[in-house]
């Protein structure tokens, strides 16, 4: 009795250590599919479903990829997966820090040092939690603005900028990742209805 309570205390700690490795695995991230849509239309539900879509793109996008995919790129110029990975993170902070009219201190393109599923998770909760502010009663759109500060060069752009910049160009990069992947042998799964925003059983 006692060597099977010594395994299974063995086994737990071995799944414990398993669940902190693998984070993606042991909390439910968003858009696996898209949000409902609202019943009416105005320009911040637009914008919010318009993120709604790159969230679910990018879930889709980036599941499943392999060390070998990640480290794939298509030339010696080109960014690998990973490194498009991550200026979809950069992209996705300065979408948010509009949102809540704070100052970008990071170009976006900057390389970061966190895990795959970490730049994941929090990509993923980045998206959502901008488009859950563009969907309170109270948000306007020219209320919001993307700053950014390097150095001592300060700009200001109105939100027109947001949606024809990071939104579009974080778009933009996510095609890139599944092309990426398909060329690297692990194609985008064919059940996501981009369409729908559902998932085929």
């Amino acid at each position: 009795m006692k060597k099977v309570m010594i395994s299974a205390l063995l086994l737990l700690g071995q799944l414990s250590l398993w669940a902190q490795n693998n984070p993606t695995m042991t909390t439910t991230l968003p858009y696996r599919e898209i949000p409902a849509y609202p019943e009416s239309y105005s320009a911040e539900s637009v914008v919010a479903r318009m993120i709604d879509g790159l969230g679910f793109r990018f879930y889709w996008a980036t599941e499943g990829l392999r060390p070998e995919d990640l480290a794939f790129r298509p030339s010696t110029e080109a960014r690998t997966t990973e490194e498009t990975i991550d200026h979809i993170l950069g992209l996705s902070t300065m979408i948010l820090n509009a949102m809540k009219n704070q100052i970008n201190v990071r170009s976006g393109e900057e390389t970061s040092a966190l895990t795959f599923e970490v730049k994941r998770k929090k990509t993923l909760e980045i998206l959502k939690e901008a488009s859950d502010l563009l969907k309170q009663a109270d948000t306007k759109l020219e209320d919001h603005k993307i700053m950014s500060q390097f150095g001592t060069n300060k700009s200001e752009w109105p939100f027109w900028n947001l949606i024809n910049g990071p939104i579009s160009d974080a778009l933009w990069h996510v095609g890139q990742v599944v092309t990426f992947r398909r060329s690297s042998g692990n194609p985008f799964n064919s059940k996501a209805n981009v369409l729908t925003g559902k998932v085929r059983e």
